[in-house]
């Protein structure tokens, strides 16, 4: 049986503990369940928002094929990944990933290694809206991320 894979890029805000649910209920194999959640932060005051844009259909492949390869390399029994897109506040929820495996090790590495891959392959762009009224632009990638997405190349 192939672990199962669940991938949602969706405007509407999800539920933790919902998706947990949906993983690992009814799963006995599974010992260790990791989540991620990624918030928009309000960057000390000076964002009000960001707003999220994806390729639609390639986004939701590149992040089904991220799953799989962390499902591959680290024997994960399941993986979860949602994506929102839109325009999102400060404390709001962007990104979830949820693993599952027999033993923790697996799920936090599974976990660590989609959201790098995420981060540095997925189609989204994120522009910012600023405090004082005004675009902050779109968000440029990082060097810290293709770092922390390299380390798994080794």
């Amino acid at each position: 049986m192939s672990a199962p894979v669940i991938v949602r890029v969706q405007r509407e805000d999800f539920d933790l503990s919902a998706e947990v649910s949906r993983l690992s209920s009814d799963r006995p194999d599974i010992g260790a369940v990791v989540t991620f959640s990624g918030l928009c932060r309000d960057e000390a005051g000076t964002l009000t928002a960001l707003e999220l844009e994806h390729y639609p259909g390639m986004a939701e492949a590149e992040i089904a094929r991220i799953c799989k390869l962390a499902i591959e390399r680290f024997g994960l029994q399941a993986a979860t990944a949602i994506h929102r897109y839109g325009r999102i506040s400060p404390g709001e929820n962007i990104v979830l990933v949820v693993t599952a495996s027999p033993h923790r090790q697996a799920a936090f590495d599974g976990a660590n290694f989609i959201m790098d891959f995420l981060k540095t392959s997925a189609p989204f762009w994120k522009k910012e809206h600023l405090a004082d009224g005004t675009s902050g632009g779109w968000v440029s990638a990082k060097d810290a991320d293709d770092t922390a997405r390299d380390r798994w190349k080794r």
